[in-house]
């Protein structure tokens, strides 16, 4: 496993946790990414910015994924399914990572944490996420 999958991986559990558990405490957090990723500076660091930016961008982040997952509520999805979503999504639409790596990333994270259906689940939002339009409020990347 690469150092950003490990890191993305790392992120993910820490945001389901902080959904789970609103007032985790930061300190455990930072504590965690550092024991996961093996004090490697530049994995925390991804693993941050990663988890900061969907926290920063959750409401716009949901508000995107309500759109694309036709008939589903952020709120109705599993915990792990809409976790992975929200990462996914800040990273398609927030950061110069290639989509295509983003959705592969988010599958393989859907085929270890999620159930059987998980993975086409993710796949299928985060294309849409991918192909549409973003909405006009988001920042461009540039």
């Amino acid at each position: 496993m690469s150092t950003r999958s490990r890191a993305r991986r790392a992120a993910l559990q820490t945001l389901y946790w902080e959904d789970l558990n609103p007032d985790a405490d930061p300190g455990v957090i930072a504590q965690f990414l550092r024991k996961e990723l093996k004090r490697n500076a530049l994995s925390i660091d991804f693993a941050t910015v990663l988890r900061d930016g969907v926290r920063t961008h959750r409401q716009v982040l949901d508000a995107v994924l309500t759109d694309k997952a036709q008939r589903w509520s952020v709120n109705r999805m599993a915990p792990v399914d809409r976790n992975i979503l929200r990462l996914g999504a800040y990273e398609i639409l927030y950061t110069d990572t290639p989509a295509p790596v983003v959705i592969n990333e988010a599958i393989e994270l859907a085929k270890a944490f999620g159930d059987q259906k998980s993975s086409a689940f993710v796949n299928g939002i985060l294309d849409r996420v991918m192909r549409e339009q973003p909405p006009a409020s988001l920042p461009s990347k540039d």
